[in-house]
């Protein structure tokens, strides 16, 4: 797509004699869309895109450049994994002439802080890569006019209309509840990435590798944790692991 705009002119003409904003315009700065913007731009194209303020839990008004891998899934997800690690590793040291003496304390309020630290300075890495690729940054949520027009909203209402030969929209998803009664009670993994508190007690709704990697992190932090799931056995998606898994466990 970026060499065809070259190819028609740098900038495209619009059919009432005037001209583009942009030849491309991406709506959402996650791995997909920054990706996108910066291999456009690198051909000669004038990009744009658009993201929501930076917030470790996702809203209508709040996202991050990086997407959800960086700020809210794989990257802060594998934080708490390493974390909750150690306290096996602890345990087994002793069986390897390792003598710990005294008390060894876990503080959950410096962990959260760290990740939060992480995604905070990533966020600020993907903002460096789509200033050094020449694409313009816009704060906001878009959202599709027509073919050619995407409308930048703020939080106070505030609107702004940019138009662009191209529009690629790449705005992922968000963690949904699941439609049961009560709902409204449970938390998403956005939140359980930022709980104040360590729980004492979890029970965990689904049977997928999020669900099992977060009763992993809390179970190895300390806490109590139930995993309902409908199969007969979680990650139904990778049969003989789960098998070989169910195994070790009893």
């Amino acid at each position: 797509m970026a060499r065809k705009m070259l190819i028609d002119g740098e900038v495209a003409a619009v059919a009432d004699g005037g001209h583009y904003d942009y030849d491309l315009f991406v709506i959402g700065a996650g791995s997909g869309g920054v990706r996108g913007s910066r291999t456009a731009a690198s051909f000669g194209a004038k990009v744009a895109i658009c993201e929501l303020p930076f917030h470790p839990i996702s809203s209508e008004w709040l996202g991050g450049h990086g997407g959800t891998c960086v700020i809210r899934g794989c990257v802060p997800k594998k934080i708490l994994v390493y974390g909750a690690s150690f306290r096996g590793e602890f345990e087994d040291s002793k069986n390897f002439g390792w003598e710990i003496n005294g008390d060894i304390n876990f503080n959950w309020k410096t962990l959260l802080e760290n990740k939060t630290k992480e995604i905070v300075r990533l966020n600020g890495v993907y903002q460096r890569i789509l200033t050094s690729a020449g694409v313009t940054m816009i704060e906001g949520a878009g959202s599709l006019v027509d073919a050619h027009t995407v409308e930048v909203s703020q939080p106070d209402g505030s609107k702004q209309r940019y138009t662009a030969k191209h529009i690629l929209i790449a705005t992922g998803s968000r963690a949904q509840r699941v439609n049961i009664p009560g709902k409204d009670l449970a938390i998403t993994s956005d939140e359980a990435l930022s709980l104040e508190e360590l729980p004492k007690r979890a029970v965990i709704l689904g049977g997928g590798y999020i669900a099992v990697e977060f009763a992993s992190i809390w179970r190895g932090m300390g806490a109590e944790v139930d995993l309902f799931y409908r199969r007969d056995l979680p990650l139904r998606f990778v049969i003989n692991f789960r098998e070989s898994l169910l195994l070790l466990i009893l």
